[in-house]
């Protein structure tokens, strides 16, 4: 379960579906990563609703989702964009209403976006994360698809910062965010997994360049050590994170205990340690926030959102010129 009242931040809100697409890839030298190009096949009428705080417009689709648009956004400076992803059966405004991003991407400026997984025959939303979680019954959902359909649709209506596009997810949502940083470490400057697993062999995460990586974990979540998916035995925290600095090519045996947070409202004192891979390249981080005494969903402070919003914030992707 997850816990908060819903945000009551007002701005623009957008819904837009996800819709069959086909990518091409090509290249933007302005950053010298790779961007997003796709064929979308949806309806093109809209329905628009105003009011005194918000203006939404619907785009019919299989798969909507709502943009939060910061009442700061000026298309003439390209704005982050967030992606958040909740857990098994969960949704996302369930997810929101536990992190509470909204005041914050108001603050900072930020597009941000909560989606909805898919529904399986109980009724419990998911994401197809990696083979071991959490997409258990047929037909298969291509989630890398839909979220690349988001970062595409947001792009082609919105100024994003193609250096400033993160992903945060719990749980299941945190095995799709390592999936899409194994895949699309071109597109993520940084993402957050909250004790969410990975994949069984290291080797099936093949990242085509460096990424900052933030991981939070519980220590009394019962996934830390090893977490058992689907009949599988997944690495956990630890070897998780340890995984994440090879893949960046930071110092393997390098690692230093950087300081410590209040993560968690209900555990007294500075309770989580944050331990930071050593030398890893240009402006990338491993990160592994170990939140002492809690457990798979901690109950979390008033600064734990804002703490990894300005980690995502000041890891963006390196530009060329």
């Amino acid at each position: 379960m997850q816990n908060g009242d819903p945000s009551k931040e007002h701005a623009e809100v957008v819904r837009t579906p996800f819709s069959t697409a086909t990518f091409l890839g090509m290249r933007l030298s302005r950053y010298g990563i790779a961007a997003i190009s796709a064929v979308l096949l949806f309806s093109t009428s809209l329905v628009s609703v105003q009011s005194a705080s918000a203006s939404v417009k619907v785009f019919p689709g299989a798969r909507p989702f709502s943009v939060f648009v910061p009442s700061s956004y000026d298309p003439a400076l390209p704005a982050p964009l967030l992606i958040a992803l909740h857990g098994f059966s969960q949704s996302g405004d369930k997810f929101e209403n536990y992190l509470h991003l909204t005041p914050i991407a108001e603050q900072e400026g930020i597009l941000y976006v909560h989606p909805d997984g898919t529904k399986d025959s109980r009724g419990n939303r998911f994401w197809n994360g990696t083979p071991e979680c959490c997409n258990y019954q047929p037909p298969l959902i291509d989630d890398d698809l839909y979220i690349m359909s988001i970062i595409k649709q947001v792009s082609q209506k919105y100024s994003v910062d193609l250096a400033r596009i993160y992903l945060i997810g719990h749980s299941n949502g945190g095995f799709m965010v390592n999936r899409m940083a194994c895949r699309h470490a071109d597109i993520f400057a940084a993402v957050v997994n909250m004790a969410g697993g990975s994949y069984v062999k290291s080797s099936s995460c093949k990242p085509s360049g460096p990424i900052s990586v933030l991981q939070i974990w519980g220590t009394k979540d019962i996934t830390y050590k090893v977490n058992h998916y689907g009949g599988r035995v997944i690495p956990g925290a630890v070897q998780t994170i340890a995984t994440w600095a090879v893949l960046n090519r930071c110092l393997k045996q390098s690692i230093i205990n950087q300081h410590q947070l209040d993560l968690d409202r209900k555990i007294p004192g500075l309770e989580t340690t944050v331990t930071m891979y050593l030398n890893c390249p240009a402006t990338t981080s491993i990160e592994f926030w170990s939140i002492t005494g809690a457990g798979h969903v901690p109950d979390i402070s008033k600064s734990f959102s804002a703490d990894v919003v300005q980690f995502l914030l000041e890891h963006p992707k390196e530009t060329s010129h």
